[in-house]
């Protein structure tokens, strides 16, 4: 194995005077995430199962759209009201028993209502029973890699045996934004009211997107508050080509927790800035090659390499191009020889970027073959003559 350690500079205007530093947040748990360059920007207590409160809905949705995606049901189809989902207490997009709700008034019913009648129904049409529903969520959150979910229940009522780490639910929010591009704009819809029943709970509580920031936008997903779990906030904004996923839990009030959702936003994209540092096909280092025609290969990205950097970053990202030596021919361009790795000051996580053959070598010929065979016997001879 052959390590090169390279230095690349990084040309970029210093936006403030200080380094990008973790932020320091009031929240007991919180996870803040980049989707754009899958970079985690800030981890606190991410990884211990919490009370998720109405947060745990996504998990519901996420249950109901690949529902929809493979057929199961359709926008339109209906599902029964049980009298144990009329009964739900707390957010309610106040249905009864007389009512069909179709999928797509459940949908908006638990995610600007966050109804939790709405996921009693759901829960109950989709299995049969909420508890059915429940064995469900964690077994499929298992399936997805959030291992630190548990679930009791389809709405995120109160129950010791419902529980997600801050990491778990910004898993869940990711893929809930990559995979429903097309149901996820129903995060961004501000009202919703059932048959007009609900005139004093109609509005989204997700409290970003009353925000008209000068550069980036809110546009999901879902609050929670229960008295154990405090107020939290599964959120997700854009500026320009980013994107950033946070979730924030155990704040104290809903003014404390919109406050610190806008810093965290104005943090995340303010003091971190989206850089190209090489473009595609770039030399960044050459390998020896055996039995080529030439004796070296330039290695090289594949796709142009940007990465996001801390916004007053003096120092150059520190790089290492990591290769077998030597490579032997016949190498064809493009072929995979390497990685690159890169550690960025301000970030704990590294970056690889696979590093792939700049143009084609061709095996050598008779003479080269014997070139490398008198090598061989050379170095041989050598070794014999200094033992």
């Amino acid at each position: 194995m052959h390590i090169k350690r390279l230095i690349i500079g990084v040309a970029m205007t210093v936006m403030s005077a200080w380094p990008a530093h973790a932020f320091d947040t009031n929240a007991s748990a919180a996870w803040v995430y980049d989707m754009t360059t899958k970079t985690v920007l800030l981890e606190k207590n991410a990884d211990i199962p919490l009370p998720p409160a109405s947060m745990s809905k996504l998990m519901t949705l996420n249950l109901l759209f690949e529902a929809l995606q493979d057929g199961r049901v359709s926008m339109d189809t209906t599902f029964s009201v049980s009298p144990t989902a009329q009964a739900m207490g707390g957010s309610t997009m106040f249905l009864n028993t007389t009512d069909r709700p179709s999928v797509q008034d459940l949908i908006h019913g638990i995610i600007i209502n966050s109804g939790n009648d709405a996921c009693v129904v759901v829960a109950e049409g989709l299995a049969g029973s909420e508890s059915a529903f429940a064995e469900l969520m964690t077994s499929r959150a298992h399936q997805l890699g959030m291992n630190d979910s548990m679930f009791a229940n389809a709405s995120g009522w109160p129950h010791p045996g419902q529980r997600m780490s801050m990491h778990d639910l910004g898993v869940l929010a990711t893929r809930l934004i990559e995979q429903f591009p097309e149901y996820y704009p129903i995060f961004s819809q501000t009202t919703f009211n059932y048959k007009d029943r609900a005139p004093a709970n109609k509005n989204n509580r997700n409290p970003l997107l009353q925000i008209r920031a000068a550069d980036w936008t809110a546009d999901g997903l879902k609050t929670g508050h229960t008295s154990e779990a405090g107020y939290g906030l599964v959120g997700s904004a854009v500026m320009g080509e980013r994107r950033i996923v946070f979730v924030i839990s155990g704040l104290t009030s809903e003014g404390e927790r919109a406050r610190e959702a806008e810093s965290i936003a104005n943090w995340a994209f303010r003091q971190f800035v989206l850089k190209t540092l090489v473009t595609k096909d770039t030399r960044l280092a050459q390998a020896p090659v055996w039995l080529g025609e030439t004796d070296t290969v330039g290695l090289v990205p594949a796709e142009d390499l940007e990465l996001l950097i801390p916004a007053a970053l003096q120092d150059g990202v520190e790089a290492e191009a990591v290769f077998t030596s030597p490579i032997a021919a016949p190498i064809a361009k493009g072929d995979r020889l390497g990685e690159l790795v890169l550690t960025i000051p301000g970030l704990d996580s590294e970056k690889r970027v696979p590093l792939v053959a700049q143009n084609d070598v061709a095996a050598g010929g008779f003479m080269t073959r014997v070139k490398a065979a008198m090598g061989r016997l050379t170095a041989k001879a050598m070794e014999a003559a200094n033992s």
